[in-house]
């Protein structure tokens, strides 16, 4: 189909809008770490029972060592450093702000498209990666008295949301080059192993994300803290609705994105999340949205779109 790839990039934006949404909610409710673990949990059942379904195995058949290394890193980079970044930022300054600083993730994959794919990066796209840093510095900064210009968030807030925009740009690309692997690995005339790729893809990514969040509550000796799900209805069904948008079906339509696309056209079209979000950010968080907030989102999704024109 033409413009599959961009048809399923535009249905990743939508679904990274409610997972971000979900996502405020329960981080706030239950905690960023506790939710995290609960979601790549529920993520690696969902994943291998709809391996299990169609291929007969509820774990990707014939990956090999090169594509386990490839998708486990980028499973650390995209879900252990990112989503931790990120879940944190939708506690410090919330989901829309959180997903505003996501328009990093493009830049961040050109680079690492160019750095480890050979990707081309032209003039424009420095102009565009510019364009997109005004876009955000319009919604974040505010002018104070004496005529200085200030952050209006939390400085934590902002560093997490720098490094969930980039851990997001580069896991995307460390994907794309284990998939590829897998793609090589697979024999030929598995067609349905070949049509899951992108869900056993995230399944093994997911892997690394359970593991790396279970270490990190170890250390800090957190793991009481997931019984709160029991005792919070509303937190759970966050958590599910963050798990079913999120790791399940964004993520693996995002490596299907890829695999149609180019990484940096399926990342522009991604990157729609945060003027997707301003609507029903006002309408079910009662958020107050500025004109001056809707035009840097809007600015810095026209800076992504330039970056990779």
């Amino acid at each position: 189909m033409t413009y599959l790839g961009e048809i399923l990039s535009l249905g990743v934006a939508i679904s990274w809008t409610a997972t971000a949404l979900f996502s405020e909610v329960g981080s706030k409710r239950l905690g960023a770490l506790q939710l995290n673990v609960i979601r790549m949990t529920l993520s690696l059942v969902m994943l291998g029972i709809t391996l299990w379904y169609f291929t007969g195995s509820p774990v990707p058949l014939y990956a090999d060592g090169r594509t386990w290394f490839w998708l486990s890193l980028s499973g650390f980079v995209g879900y252990v450093l990112g989503d931790y970044c990120l879940f944190n930022a939708y506690v410090v300054i919330g989901s829309r702000f959180g997903q505003l600083f996501m328009t990093l993730a493009p830049i961040a994959a050109a680079f690492s498209g160019w750095a480890i794919l050979g990707e081309h990066m032209s003039m424009q796209a420095i102009a565009g990666m510019l364009v997109t840093i005004t876009g955000i510095s319009i919604s974040i900064f505010n002018r104070g008295t004496a005529h200085k210009i200030g952050l209006k968030l939390p400085l934590k807030g902002v560093l997490l949301g720098i490094g969930a925009g980039v851990g997001q740009g580069v896991g995307l690309v460390l994907s794309k080059v284990g998939m590829n692997y897998y793609e090589m690995s697979i024999p030929h005339g598995m067609e349905a192993v070949n049509d899951l790729l992108p869900f056993a893809s995230t399944f093994i990514r997911a892997i690394t994300g359970v593991l790396g969040f279970l270490l990190v509550m170890g250390y800090q000796r957190k793991f009481d803290t997931l019984l709160a799900v029991k005792h919070d209805s509303k937190g759970a069904w966050a958590a599910l609705g963050a798990t079913v948008f999120g790791p399940f079906v964004g993520v693996s339509i995002s490596l299907m994105a890829v695999q149609y696309t180019e990484a940096g056209i399926a990342s522009t079209l991604m990157a729609l999340t945060p003027i997707f979000i301003l609507l029903p950010s006002r309408l079910f968080l009662k958020q107050k949205i500025t004109l001056k907030e809707v035009a840097g989102a809007a600015i810095s999704v026209l800076g992504v779109s330039l970056f990779f024109l």
